[in-house]
């Protein structure tokens, strides 16, 4: 079975060398199918020339009970994986992220997650000033697109040891917040965007680089100057504003 089309064209957008999002392996996208299962970006698998045939089709179930009782070691956790595809027949494996792309789609209520390695991300991800990026908002339209804050997770091993701590961030945002977040930050690895269209996550993923850039100048200027908290909330509930990201997400 080939992927969607949307999740396809997303993937190859996101993986354009001159955006400088990823090179080489790098990244990975999904799509929610129906209820019981979406789709994935192959393990190994180039994001900037995919195939259609480079995703897999996986069941929520199997994953998401991984991270409530681990299966044991990485063999373990393959095997789920593997017994967790749609088409058992299929020679492609899931990203080894596949539990963050499950655990996301089923808890945020998104359809589509893209994951990254922008430059200009991680030139911040890398840094002291990882943390301080991700809890503040520079600009309005940072606001609109991107949320109040990013969540943030110090490094981690990517695969399940990463899907497990990344849902108890996005449920504490939540309670914080009353949302599901739209910008995860992956301190000494990368960005996540959360959206219920691919347009929605190009979108943000654009604005988070935006954003990092200005605050990568700022840091060169003399330092950031943050909007307040109630200038952010300000900005995210302003009816104009909820107009304005509706149309982000439509195209």
């Amino acid at each position: 079975m080939n992927a969607p089309t949307p999740l396809v064209e997303l993937t190859r957008a996101l993986g354009q060398p001159h955006m400088n999002y990823v090179i080489i392996g790098e990244g990975n996208t999904s799509l929610r199918a129906d209820t019981d299962s979406f789709w994935v970006k192959a393990s190994g698998q180039q994001m900037q020339n995919i195939p259609v045939d480079g995703f897999v089709q996986v069941r929520f179930a199997p994953i998401l009970a991984m991270l409530d009782e681990s299966p044991g070691d990485l063999a373990a956790q393959k095997a789920v994986m593997q017994a967790a595809k749609v088409d058992p027949d299929s020679p492609r494996m899931p990203s080894v992220e596949v539990g963050f792309h499950a655990m996301l789609l089923h808890e945020c209520d998104v359809q589509v997650i893209g994951h990254t390695h922008p430059v200009e991300v991680n030139r911040i991800m890398c840094s002291a000033r990882a943390q301080d990026f991700a809890a503040n908002r520079l600009f309005p339209d940072e606001c609109v697109l991107c949320g109040p804050a990013s969540v943030f997770l110090p490094y981690i091993d990517p695969g399940l040891p990463l899907a497990v701590a990344m849902r108890e961030q996005v449920r504490r945002y939540q309670d914080s917040w009353g949302e599901a977040p739209k910008v995860i930050l992956l301190a000494n690895h990368g960005l996540i965007a959360l959206g219920q269209t691919p347009a929605e996550v190009l979108n943000i993923t654009a604005m988070c680089v935006k954003a990092a850039s200005v605050f990568i100048g700022a840091c060169a200027a003399g330092g950031p100057v943050f909007m307040s908290r109630q200038d952010v909330l300000h900005i995210c509930r302003r009816p104009d504003e909820i107009y304005r990201r509706q149309q982000f997400v439509e195209r």
